[in-house]
């Protein structure tokens, strides 16, 4: 699996935690294809705050966004080959400046905080959701888990 990380904003911070890792775990814990790319960027709360207007027409900045590409409804038969070409799996941008200040909110610390929005982003491109409640409960509980397994492994 090719984790593509830009440290544009807050790069000297966030180069300290183990995202590629974490990244390299959730992956393969969601048995994504092994030749799958994914792309992590960490911007400010102005660019986040356009992405969320343009993308989700929300207005203010949100913590993470999930931009899905080649889609895990897809079927994976070919993506399974050894020979198989990339499978892009999409892009997860992160506003750290909102992590920051949920991480105060909600007790989590800073990286702990980048830590979940990176799974939470993850689980987006391989296929959860929360649009429901039973989706968004089903959602919480795999966060939790692999949370708790990154954690504590």
């Amino acid at each position: 699996m090719n984790i593509m990380i830009d440290y544009a904003y807050r790069g000297e911070e966030l180069k300290g935690f183990s995202l590629e890792a974490l990244a390299q775990t959730v992956l393969a814990e969601e048995q994504a294809p092994f030749n799958s790319e994914v792309s992590i960027s960490f911007v400010d709360d102005k660019t986040m705050t356009e992405l969320n207007e343009s993308y989700r027409h929300k207005e203010g900045p949100t913590d993470v966004l999930s931009f899905e590409c080649d889609g895990v409804e897809e079927d994976l038969a070919e993506s399974l080959q050894s020979e198989a070409p990339v499978f892009v799996l999409g892009d997860v941008i992160i506003a750290p400046d909102v992590a920051e200040r949920q991480s105060a909110e909600y007790g989590t610390g800073f990286e702990g905080e980048i830590d979940l929005l990176l799974i939470h982003g993850l689980l987006h491109l391989c296929g959860y959701d929360h649009i429901d409640d039973a989706d968004a409960e089903e959602m919480q509980k795999r966060e939790k888990a692999l949370l708790a397994a990154w954690t504590q492994g």
